[in-house]
C-alpha cells in the first residue's frame, strides 16, 4: 500500500473542484454531474500513476458501484461498495441510479465535494466585475493546451459566483476553446 498511498496524497493535491455545470430543470438548480466529478480528479490520478475503475456488482432493485484505484505498481485500493436503489425498474431507472452511484462513489473515494454553495452567497446577489470577467474570458481564449484551459476555466467559473449569465458565457468560452484545441 506504500506506493498507492503516496501517489494518492500527491493526486489529491492536484484535484480541482467538481464544478456545478449541469442544471436540474425540475428544481432549477445547478449540480456537478458525473463528467464534472471525473474531470476534477482524472488528471491528478493519472499524472500520479493511478487508474480509476468503477466496478459494478450484482444488485436486486438497484445498482452497486465500487470505486477502485489501481496504481502502476500493481497495488490496488478498493473504496467500498455503494448501493443506490433504482426508482423505476426499467433501463432509464437503472441508468439514472448507475450515474448517481458512480458520481457519489467517486466523490467519496477522492474526498472531493461539489464547488462551495455558501449560504450567504446564495442569499444575496453577488456583484460581478465585468472587467475581471472579460479578463477571465480572454485567459480561456489564450489557453494553449488542456491544462492551461482547465486552470483558466476553473478560475473564471469561480469568479462567476452564482451568476447564471456569466456561468453560461464561461462554459461557452471553455467549450469553444476545448473544441479548437482538439
Amino acid at each position: 500500500m506504500k506506493n498507492i498511498a503516496t501517489a494518492l496524497v500527491k493526486a489529491q493535491k492536484a484535484f480541482g473542484p467538481a464544478l456545478k455545470t449541469a442544471t436540474n430543470p425540475h428544481f432549477r438548480s445547478r449540480y456537478a454531474d458525473l463528467s464534472a466529478c471525473v474531470e476534477a480528479v482524472m488528471d491528478g490520478l493519472n499524472d500520479n500513476g493511478i487508474a480509476l475503475v468503477q466496478q459494478l456488482h450484482e444488485a436486486e432493485h438497484g445498482v452497486t458501484v465500487e470505486t477502485v484505484f489501481i496504481h502502476e505498481s500493481g497495488e490496488m485500493l478498493n473504496c467500498g461498495k455503494l448501493f443506490v436503489p433504482a426508482t423505476k425498474q426499467d433501463a432509464q431507472g437503472f441508468g439514472s441510479a448507475l450515474t448517481y452511484a458512480r458520481r457519489y462513489s467517486l466523490m467519496a473515494a477522492c474526498g472531493i465535494a461539489p464547488e462551495d454553495d455558501d449560504g450567504n452567497a446564495a442569499s444575496k446577489k453577488p456583484t460581478i466585475d465585468s472587467n475581471l470577467m472579460a479578463d477571465h474570458l480572454l485567459a480561456i481564449q489564450d489557453a494553449t493546451d488542456q491544462d492551461s484551459l482547465k486552470t483558466a476555466y476553473q478560475a473564471a467559473y469561480k469568479a462567476c459566483s452564482s451568476d447564471a449569465t456569466w456561468q453560461k458565457k464561461v462554459i461557452a468560452a471553455k467549450d469553444a476553446k476545448k473544441a479548437s484545441l482538439a
